[in-house]
């Protein structure tokens, strides 16, 4: 057994969550935010020093799938990330479909926090890591080992 990445990829952020596969409990770890959806540089350089601090054997990409299935930009421009990362880190990259994650996340960080304008500031700063650690989640409870899963 090892430790997982799961990632959820977005325009200007990338949520980060770890997982032991042993206990199977995925962790928000934090949010990598960047100034623009190109400038990858540091989220990939930060992405790699996660790797080598947690001893990650494997990533998991969210992929944004269109509610009927179907692959948009969005999805592409994910599975794109993931092949940087196959390239970068040599890890095995598998991709999840990630649809309504981010949904559950923000209702599970606004049920888990106090009220007010710190709740609020507490679901934008930690929805994307949230939202990874729900990917992990569901990427332990469905077919880790399916072939169409991996890049």
């Amino acid at each position: 057994m090892g430790k997982l990445l799961g990632l959820d990829y977005g325009e200007k952020t990338v949520g980060v969550a770890l997982c032991d596969t042993s206990a199977s409990v995925p962790m928000p770890l934090e949010t990598i935010r960047r100034e623009r959806e190109n400038h990858l540089r540091k989220t990939l350089t930060r992405i790699e020093e996660l790797i080598f601090e947690t001893k990650v054997h494997a990533i998991v990409v969210g992929l944004p799938l269109n509610m009927d299935g179907s692959e948009g930009e969005r999805a592409e421009k994910a599975r794109s990330f993931a092949d940087k990362l196959t390239r970068r880190t040599g890890l095995p990259v598998y991709m999840q479909d990630e649809r309504l994650t981010s949904v559950d996340a923000e209702k599970y960080i606004r049920e888990n926090y106090a009220d007010g304008a710190k709740k609020a500031r507490k679901v934008k700063e930690e929805v994307d890591a949230v939202a990874a650690a729900l990917i992990l989640e569901d990427y332990l409870g469905k077919g880790k080992d399916d072939d169409k899963n991996i890049i």
